[in-house]
C-alpha cells in the first residue's frame, strides 16, 4: 500500500514543478499561460490566482474531453499549451498533472507549495468577485486546521 505522499512522489518522476517565483515572471512574459485551479469549488470561490481556470479534481479528466457536461472547450484544445496547474499545497496539482500527461497533454507542470507558496511569495489572490482578498485573510484561510482525530495516532 502507497501513501498519499508516496504517490505524490511517483508522480513527480515526470511531473516538472514551477515555483511560484518563476510562475510570476512567466506571466509577466507570457499571459497566455492556462493556469488550472483544481481545488474544490468553494475554495476556488473564497480565493485564487486571477485568470485561473476551475477544475475540480473530481471532473478533470471529463473537462480535458469532448461530450461531456463539465467540458472546458480551452482546456480540450490546449493539449500542446502552457499549463500550470495548482491547488493548496502543491500535492494534488501534481496528481492532477500526472494525469493531464496520461491523456496526452504535452506542457503541463505542477505549481510546487501551491497557493500557500503563491502567498508566501506576496503575489495577488483574488475573491469570487474579482477584489483582491487582504493578506491578513489569506494568512488566515492558509492557517493550518487540523483536528485531534484527523492526526495519525501516537504509538506507545
Amino acid at each position: 500500500m502507497k501513501t498519499y505522499k508516496q504517490l505524490v512522489q511517483e508522480c513527480l518522476t515526470t511531473v516538472p514543478e514551477i515555483m511560484p517565483w518563476d510562475l510570476a515572471e512567466n506571466l509577466e512574459q507570457r499571459p497566455d499561460i492556462i493556469l488550472v485551479d483544481v481545488r474544490e469549488p468553494y475554495e476556488y470561490a473564497t480565493m485564487r490566482i486571477q485568470n485561473s481556470l476551475s477544475v475540480p479534481r473530481g471532473v478533470l479528466e471529463t473537462a480535458c474531453e469532448w461530450d461531456y457536461e463539465e467540458t472546458i472547450p480551452e482546456l480540450v484544445n490546449a493539449r500542446e499549451r502552457e499549463i500550470v496547474v495548482m491547488c493548496r499545497s502543491g500535492y494534488r496539482s501534481v496528481l492532477a498533472a500526472f494525469q493531464m500527461q496520461q491523456l496526452g497533454y504535452t506542457n503541463v507542470v505542477s505549481l510546487k507549495t501551491g497557493l500557500r507558496g503563491w502567498k508566501d511569495y506576496e503575489q495577488p489572490l483574488v475573491d469570487d468577485m474579482g477584489n483582491e482578498v487582504s493578506m491578513d485573510d489569506v494568512d488566515e484561510y492558509f492557517a493550518p486546521r487540523l483536528r485531534e482525530d484527523q492526526l495519525q495516532p501516537k504509538h506507545t
